[in-house]
């Protein structure tokens, strides 16, 4: 593997949701541990699922790795260090201030620019400082999905550049200026832009919708300038698993174009593949097995003469389940609403919550399809819509927020200030603590829209999306404190936590993690009195009628987290894998039709 060639210290996996990041990076750590190097892997993602790989509870505490010496991990929990951030301004004050202003304080720090910095600062540790990682050879960063990445990997100039220019974080609460870390964010950058210390692999699959945010993630990164240094195509189906399959033959057939098609940044970018294996990667000899040179992929021997029906035997799924239409159809009985499509990144929301959308375009709705992913790109899903003139399409862009809201900001204060205090404004504006709350006024937009016609919203990968739900709390909470007693009023939230407004709909993929994420993802927004609407398991091939060994020995291995997720589930659609890729109104339109093409046209 080229990229794990004489690697530097620090090696960063990024690239779009569920591309494979985290099983590469385990497996690049139990690699290099395996080379006698000692080795700290680190999760940024606010979703992370390393523990879950090695079957292990790791937590925001750099844990050894159980039957691998030499491997330690941690999980950047952003709930958990904003809780250590808050107590290490207040700790040593409690005493002192009187109860109201420790409560005003408290507050200050409650909010989601809270939650982000002090993650960044525990991120930026293991970059910069020595003392935390002198006992590593080498730090591996798993990393979330690319645009919280980007967000993440933009701060360290954000901050360093901001307190150059003289700023103080008023956002950060009044007694924990940034100042005292300088240092540190300077060390950040410096380690980050020098690839001599870091090495930045972009992992991505071998679809063309993955390889394009792939391509604009390396664009991007030059752009705040990191460079990336390696590719890494992940589960590529390999020729000798085809067979005499149509729907592998259509997979296989696609796959090799998109990679012939790679251009540009990519194209010159060193790169690796890796091929499909047929066992999930939780476990040390599942991620061994991973990074072989052997020639022999996890659970499947290499067969050049595949036969149609060898194989696992593939139970057919049980239970309740709907067709994605039913759902669509009970959800447009309302004749307006919120539908929010979550999920970790990787499976599908994008392309449910544009084929959800349709739908009820042609059902005869007004409908607003937008997308609070940083990375998202809907206009790729959904291709010519002139024949859908209720459908309008948005994004949440947080350039563009942090730009509308500055404008506003000057346009509407600062007009009643004298220059001084414009100028202070200004500078206070350029805080990167804005951007937080800038997203959340569009998606409140967004919300309260909902009341007029259908917004449905393709989310922003787990973590990000918690982050989003953190801001809506507290401004909830902001609201009521101010609010008389028996004044009515509406919140963000409360339009959330009503099933007759919102649906939630959660979006999986039949595989043992996926599954344990959405879980957990229903747990937070449970606690948060959310409660999701329905399910959707996305690109089942259990339900198709593939004949690969490969393919079937995968399908095999859903029948478990398909049966976890029907306990679970107050409704349930299973959506095939496709031959296709569901790009394209015609194409969405087949996902919610009565029949749904699981094999190659003309087959």
């Amino acid at each position: 593997m080229r990229f794990l060639a004489d690697p530097p210290r620090f090696l960063f996996f990024t690239g779009k949701g569920g591309v494979g990041k985290t099983s590469i990076a385990c497996a690049s750590a139990v690699r290099l541990t395996a080379e006698g190097r000692r080795v700290l892997l680190v999760s940024t993602d606010p979703a992370s699922n390393v523990g879950q790989v090695f079957g292990a509870t790791i937590g925001n505490r750099i844990t050894p790795v159980p039957g691998l010496r030499g491997l330690d991990a941690v999980e950047i929990d952003p709930a958990s260090a904003a809780d250590q951030y808050r107590e290490r301004i207040i700790g040593p004050v409690r005493a002192v201030l009187p109860e109201d202003e420790i409560a005003s304080i408290t507050e200050q720090l409650s909010g989601s620019c809270t939650t982000e910095i002090a993650s960044f600062n525990e991120f930026t540790d293991f970059l910069a400082d020595t003392a935390t990682t002198a006992a590593y050879d080498h730090v591996i960063f798993d990393t979330a999905p690319t645009g919280h990445t980007l967000r993440l990997l933009q701060l360290p100039g954000d901050w360093t550049g901001f307190l150059d220019a003289g700023g103080e974080a008023s956002c950060l609460g009044p007694m924990s200026g940034l100042e005292k870390h300088r240092a540190s964010y300077a060390n950040a950058v410096a380690a980050l832009t020098d690839p001599a210390r870091t090495r930045l692999v972009l992992v991505a699959r071998p679809q063309p919708t993955s390889l394009a945010e792939a391509q604009r993630t390396a664009r991007e990164l030059d752009e705040i300038g990191l460079r990336a240094t390696h590719l890494v195509l992940n589960a590529v189906l390999p020729e000798d698993a085809v067979g005499h399959d149509p729907l592998a033959r259509a997979i296989r057939d696609r796959e090799q174009r998109a990679i012939t098609a790679l251009d540009g940044t990519l194209a010159a970018v060193p790169r690796d593949e890796i091929d499909l294996q047929g066992q999930n990667m939780v476990g040390l000899e599942a991620l061994r097995v991973l990074l072989s040179d052997g020639d022999e992929r996890l659970g499947t021997p290499v067969s050049s003469e595949a036969r149609p029906g060898d194989g696992e035997s593939v139970p057919a799924p049980q239970g309740d389940q709907q067709h994605l239409d039913s759902l669509v159809e009970e959800l447009a009985a309302a004749g307006h609403g919120l539908v929010m499509c979550m999920g970790k990144g990787g499976v599908g929301k994008t392309t449910i919550a544009a084929a959800v959308a349709v739908r009820l375009a042609d059902l005869g709705h007004r409908v607003h399809l937008t997308t609070t992913d940083p990375a998202a790109h809907l206009d790729r899903t959904l291709t010519a819509t002139a024949d859908l003139p209720t459908l309008t399409i948005s994004r949440i862009d947080p350039t563009e927020a942090i730009r509308d809201y500055r404008e506003h900001q000057m346009a509407t204060k600062g007009a009643r200030l004298d220059a001084a205090g414009r100028a202070a404004l200004a500078e206070d504006l350029m805080s990167p603590c804005n951007q937080e709350i800038a997203v959340f006024q569009k998606f409140t937009h967004l919300v309260n829209q909902a009341a007029r016609t259908f917004v449905v919203m393709d989310t922003a990968p787990t973590g990000h999306t918690l982050l989003l739900m953190d801001t809506t709390g507290a401004y909830d909470r902001d609201v009521r404190r101010g609010m008389a007693p028996g004044m009515k009023f509406t919140t963000p939230l409360m339009r959330l936590q009503d099933p007759g407004y919102t649906h939630i709909v959660l979006v999986t993929l039949p595989e043992t993690t996926p599954v344990l994420e959405a879980l957990e993802l229903r747990d937070d927004l449970v606690r948060a009195d959310i409660t999701p609407w329905a399910y959707v398991i996305n690109q089942a091939l259990s339900v198709t009628a593939t004949s690969s060994p490969l393919l079937r020995r995968r399908a095999a291995l859903e029948a478990e987290p398909i049966r976890t997720v029907e306990a679970a589930a107050p409704r349930l659609a299973v959506v095939p894998y496709l031959a296709e890729e569901p790009v394209g109104v015609a194409r969405l339109r087949e996902l919610t039709s009565s029949r749904v093409a699981t094999t190659a046209p003309g087959t």
